[in-house]
């Protein structure tokens, strides 16, 4: 059963049960009684995680920012604007103690957490009970003394916003941010860590990809990695605002679904290609033909429905306690979508100030989601022609009521989040 190269090795018993290492066991919830989704496709068998499993919760510890970015969800919003309290930390705590193993701990949703004047004590207090942390920042406040004070307070992964490779391209987008000041913060961060092949905490980087930016993005590589980052993460935008529409990568405004596959969609198998200018050209038109791609043996998994915050055992605790089973169900937003402009509803689980953490995890009704969502059965919106429906989340026309998924862009692996 040892590991070799992030592979685990389990046994088959006499009786045909599957033997798993107990480290795996553990670390994905596979208790006995626990439900595992088992899929196989051609050699392959892929177990999922157990639905039952709470391993990250988002903390959004303020939904109001410093700045005013183009991208931002406040564009297409009306809502209070306040802070976490200590009180409702306290309970999220109190729910994470239950827990083992204890759950990843992500401070961001829809603001900037560094400007919560408590945000380091909560790092260190998560941290002090076993948890895993990560924070996304839009680095402007990222001062040498808040750096020190992340990095003592145990901090695991530092994720920093950048859009734009030059001033001019970040500040048309991050309105105002300037580059060289984030720059120069995160190198300062990067300098506080302990040497070695592996400093922590971890930096990665995180790029909203749009029209205006989009030639950047080689550049904003090389950024990352000059200045420490080991993970770079490439979402494509969210057009919450009308005015965004014209700036997608994608066409979501029209019928044209080539960008959105199915489990009906044909398969095509490419050996390893090396891209280059004799090569890029034909291959773009290759990934842009509709097939569902496997590159080299690995999957460009085009084939969507795939919901990440549920198989990666995820809840979001919004800044007034309100539980959600997702960043994007927790506050309400619109989108372009087959013609028409969809609004998604917030869904609120309930409220983590008035039940238990483990309590709302366990509520018959939120399981019962989950279970529907790892097995997305949903109405297949982004690959049909479209109605009415898709207007919002409020029904779908297999009779689900909200939220209903079928048109969720995370789903489709079009935007994602760290």
């Amino acid at each position: 059963m040892a590991k070799k190269s992030g592979s685990a090795y389990a046994e088959v018993g006499v009786d045909g049960r599957l033997i798993l290492p107990p480290e795996v066991a553990e670390a994905f919830g596979l208790v006995p009684g626990a439900r595992v989704r088992v899929d196989t496709d051609g050699g392959a068998l892929r177990l999922h995680r157990p639905t039952t499993q709470l391993s990250r919760i988002y903390v959004e510890p303020t939904n109001r920012c410093n700045l005013d970015c183009v991208t931002c969800y406040r564009h297409n919003w009306d809502e209070t604007l306040g802070r976490m309290s200590d009180a409702t930390f306290a309970r999220i705590l109190a729910g994470v103690a239950e827990l083992q193993p204890k759950p990843t701990l992500f401070f961001g949703g829809v603001g900037e957490p560094t400007l919560h004047t408590r945000l380091v004590s909560w790092i260190a207090q998560a941290h002090a009970l076993g948890c895993r942390v990560e924070l996304i920042t839009n680095g402007t406040l990222l001062t040498e003394s808040t750096s020190r004070r992340l990095i003592e307070a145990g901090l695991d992964l530092l994720w920093v916003s950048i859009d734009g490779a030059t001033p001019e391209s970040y500040a048309d987008v991050r309105l105002g941010a300037q580059l060289p000041t984030v720059l120069e913060n995160i190198r300062h961060f990067a300098n506080l860590r302990d040497p070695g092949p592996l400093p922590k905490p971890e930096i990665g980087v995180a790029f909203v990809a749009m029209d205006r930016n989009f030639d950047d993005l080689p550049e904003v590589l090389r950024i990352a990695r000059e200045h420490g980052a080991s993970r770079v993460k490439v979402s494509n935008v969210l057009a919450t605002d009308a005015s965004l529409d014209r700036e997608t990568l994608y066409d979501a405004s029209s019928n044209d679904t080539a960008f959105l596959q199915s489990a009906y969609t044909p398969r095509l198998s490419l050996p390893q290609i090396p891209i280059n200018t004799r090569t890029k050209d034909v291959l773009a038109r290759v990934f842009s033909s509709g097939y569902h791609i496997t590159f080299a043996g690995s999957p460009l998994d085009l084939a969507g429905d795939v919901c990440e915050f549920v198989a990666s055992g995820s809840m979001a605790v919004g800044w007034a306690g309100d539980v959600s089973p997702c960043l994007p169900l927790m506050h309400t937003h619109s989108h372009p979508i087959k013609g028409y402009r969809r609004t998604s509803h917030a869904h609120i689980v309930g409220n983590i100030n008035v039940r238990g953490l483990l309590e709302l995890w366990r509520d018959p009704g939120y399981v019962s989601y989950r279970n529907q969502v790892q097995t997305f059965d949903f109405a297949p919106c982004t690959a049909c022609g479209g109605c009415e429906l898709l207007e919002s989340n409020d029904e779908d026309c297999m009779g689900n009521l909200r939220p209903t998924c079928g048109a969720c862009l995370w789903a489709q692996g079009l935007v994602q989040c760290p």
